[in-house]
């Protein structure tokens, strides 16, 4: 059975993304989109493919996270960090699993990381996800780079930069819950940047930023195999919205496409235990 692209093709794609000796890599993948890699047999086989050729990427001072979402708390589920993550794909649960991982202890938007500030990056998780102060601040002040692998320029990251900048169909509620550490089990709350659910028209939608993006050449993608990568700095996705949202407030929703300005109905900010 023929491959789809080999280690080599990899190591040269990569090559081509401006990804630095030292970077924060945040990484959302759907490995199997590329097609069959040459030589790989196994799941695990090919996260170590992906994995060796980032990091040799990244060098000794880079750090590679990825989304380890649970969303326990809004669910009424027991957040427990040393728990398998089962809906963020398989190589996020490859690389929680790594033996040098370090996992934030944020009962909705927990993140993975491995490499030189994966414990800065995950330690000391504050109660709002979205504070400056957690991961995604910290991503932005160390001007991190989002690669893609098979999706658009979206990310999580967009959330966090949606309430710095204040846009007006979502606000931030408490989640109070039960978190597991070490076997041991206590109360805790999670506050989140959730969508107001009064009208279809506030979910998300990524694909006119990533217009935006590629438009304004902040979004690097090359092919590999039978899918694609691509990547953008921190900084950019913050320059890009902070430029655009004045005049396009509605533009990561579903309500820019659709002509309305949805109704939003206010919502209870705290959703108890």
């Amino acid at each position: 059975m023929s491959s789809h692209y080999s280690a080599a093709d990899l190591d040269a794609a990569l090559a081509r993304l401006p990804l630095a000796q030292g970077d924060v890599l945040f990484l959302h993948s759907n490995l199997g989109f590329f097609g069959r890699p040459e030589g790989i047999a196994t799941s695990p086989q090919l996260c170590r493919l992906f994995f060796d050729a980032l990091m040799r990427r990244l060098g000794g001072d880079g750090t590679l996270v990825v989304p380890a979402f649970t969303y326990s708390f809004p669910r009424r589920q027991v957040f427990d960090p040393a728990e398998p993550v089962s809906e963020m794909g398989a190589f996020a649960e490859w690389l929680r699993r790594h033996p040098a991982a370090r996992r934030s202890c944020d009962p909705c938007y927990s993140v993975a990381a491995v490499g030189a500030q994966a414990e800065a990056l995950t330690a000391r998780a504050p109660e709002n996800s979205f504070a400056p102060e957690g991961f995604f601040g910290r991503f932005l002040g160390a001007n991190g780079l989002v690669l893609n692998l098979n999706f658009d320029a979206g990310s999580t990251f967009l959330h966090y930069l949606e309430r710095q900048l204040g846009v007006p169909y979502r606000f931030d509620k408490t989640f109070e819950g039960r978190l597991r550490e070490q076997g041991e089990i206590r109360l805790a709350k999670s506050t989140i940047f959730v969508r107001y659910l009064s009208s279809d028209a506030t979910a998300p939608v990524f694909e006119p930023f990533h217009a935006l993006a590629q438009e304004a050449g902040l979004l690097v993608e090359v092919a590999l195999g039978r899918g694609r990568m691509g990547c953008i700095r921190a900084a950019d996705c913050r320059r890009l919205l902070r430029a655009t949202l004045p005049q396009r407030p509605w533009l990561l929703t579903r309500a820019e496409a659709l002509g309305v300005i949805p109704e939003l109905i206010p919502e209870p900010t705290c959703q108890p235990l």
